[in-house]
């Protein structure tokens, strides 16, 4: 039987098989993740129900990632969980996908032979051909390609959420950062046609969403491949004519490749959200060369300055790496001043982690733990405050909240719902007595009333200061719940959803 042909069978009396994907790692991987679903389901496999114990799954698909330095040993840690649960369930899989997959390749199965799958960024549509034939063979199936096989946006997929969706316009990247591995696991850069892309947005829209985060690499270097530089700034004011496309968000732009064309098309298309996550990772002229980065701290402040001229109130996140080999102090203190000038509304900081097979790792002066903790802690404290100086800017402004299906730790003491604001910012309001109230994707406008470093609190007076919009996602949100044969509660609490960025790491 061909592969292409091949999909798993049920399991015996004609029960259906459930499946589990477990994600780690950037955006790329939850839209990844998302096709993954798809995927399965396609094939005659249902998502287990929430809140199952561990390994209660027919097949369970980890999507690794590689970039940090506990990735090998997260992954291991959960396969050796499953272990002894799949010694007793012989019918049970387990796939592992995705760069440490791409990396590692035998590596896995060694490891842990109790595997079934193990599949590369390149081959995710081969999973279900992969998981029966290793049923079939009763052995253990490896593939990994070293080109992509098919662009992953072309297959099917299972949203994590009804009123948002990411659509991919490239896949891999043609920059050479030497503490990167993303470019050896995710190939060379390859950019999807315009009209593909927003075929697939307008697709979205008709499905109910009412936000989409256009994913890349490295976004604004999207059209290189077909000759066109400015591309990209095209494609986000197409997006603007999307009928019913309400937010436009995208990561990750590059600040070498970022150019002024950009920022106009930020500025000037309505749905295009006034948010930009702009990658730092040193404030040190120094360290920013030895990481092949090319630009300098000038003119990275440079572009946030003009980026704040035509959009008064964008909210500028950053990524950071801290103890990268041969920083100095002082080097460390031109980061400090970076992030005291750049205000971002937050930031993803990293302590610098080796990776075999990146030019960095064999660099001379790899830094101590110690100093590299030390130096991760002072950049996190500075950055916590100047988190909780700009949100506390926010109170008293009123903003639009796009209502997520999670809600906040603390949703039943004080009967809170969640959203994020045009800005991405997390907002937790109260519903005032006697208002409506609102379902997810539906958007209400309130008042910031306070704010803490990593959120903003709204609690209206009364009814007046509380405006309901019911959306299309809305309605979305109802539908699917009907159709799974739940009950639509508005406000409910659920499964949490991915909004364009992720949350903010926990400290290490």
């Amino acid at each position: 039987m061909s592969l292409a042909t091949e999909t798993p069978s049920t399991a015996p009396d004609s029960e259906v098989r459930t499946y589990e994907v477990r994600t780690f790692g950037c955006q790329m991987n939850v839209h990844d993740s998302e096709r993954l679903s798809g995927l399965l389901e396609d094939a005659g496999l249902a998502r287990i129900e929430p809140g199952r114990p561990e390994g209660a799954a027919d097949v369970v698909v980890f999507n690794t990632c590689a970039v940090r330095e506990n990735a090998d040993n997260k992954l291991y840690g959960n396969l050796g969980r499953l272990a002894p649960i799949k010694e007793r369930r012989p019918g049970m899989q387990i796939a592992v996908g995705g760069c440490l997959a791409q990396k590692d390749r035998e590596t896995i199965l060694r490891k842990a032979p109790w595997v079934d799958v193990v599949f590369g960024t390149h081959n995710v549509g081969s999973l279900p051909a992969l998981l029966e034939r290793a049923r079939h063979n009763q052995e253990a199936q490896l593939e990994i390609l070293e080109a992509l096989e098919v662009f992953p946006s072309t297959l099917p997929t299972r949203r994590d959420s009804i009123h948002s969706g990411w659509v991919s316009i490239s896949v891999g990247c043609n920059n050479t950062c030497t503490f990167c591995i993303v470019p050896s696991l995710r190939g060379k850069e390859r950019d999807r046609r315009p009209g593909e892309i927003l075929a697939e947005v307008e697709a979205l829209v008709a499905d109910g969403a009412i936000e989409v985060t256009l994913l890349g690499q490295n976004v604004n270097s999207y059209g290189v491949e077909f000759g066109d530089r400015l591309a990209f700034g095209k494609l986000l004011r197409a997006c603007g004519a999307i009928e019913g496309l309400e937010r436009v968000r995208f990561t990750s732009p590059h600040p070498a490749a970022f150019t002024d064309d950009v920022i106009d098309a930020m500025a000037e298309t309505p749905n295009v959200m006034p948010v930009l996550h702009m990658p730092l990772q040193s404030g040190s002229d120094k360290v920013l060369k030895d990481m092949r980065r090319s630009y300098r701290s000038k003119k990275f402040l440079g572009i946030l300055e003009k980026v704040r001229e035509c959009i008064p109130h964008a909210a500028i996140t950053t990524d950071i790496i801290v103890g990268f080999p041969g920083e100095t102090e002082e080097d460390f203190q031109a980061t400090l001043d970076v992030v005291e000038q750049a205000r971002f509304s937050s930031a993803f900081t990293f302590q610098y982690s080796k990776r075999p097979g990146t030019p960095a790792a064999d660099l001379p002066d790899q830094l101590p733990k110690a100093v590299v903790q030390e130096r991760y802690e002072r950049l996190t404290a500075l950055q916590d405050r100047i988190c909780a100086e700009e949100n506390a800017k926010q109170v008293g402004r009123e903003v639009e909240v796009l209502v997520t299906a999670q809600s906040g730790r603390k949703a039943e003491e004080t009967h809170r719902l969640s959203g994020r604001s045009t800005d991405q910012r997390l907002v937790h309001f109260s519903v005032p007595e006697g208002a409506g109230q609102p379902r997810p994707g539906d958007l209400v406008t309130v008042t910031v009333t306070a704010a803490a470093p990593f959120h903003l609190v709204a609690d209206p007076a009364d009814a007046s200061a509380y405006r309901l919009r019911r959306s299309r996602a809305g309605d979305a949100w109802d539908r699917a719940q009907a159709e799974s044969c739940g009950v639509p509660t508005p406000g409910a609490a659920g499964k949490g959803v991915s909004l364009g960025m992720p949350a903010l790491p926990p400290r290490a």
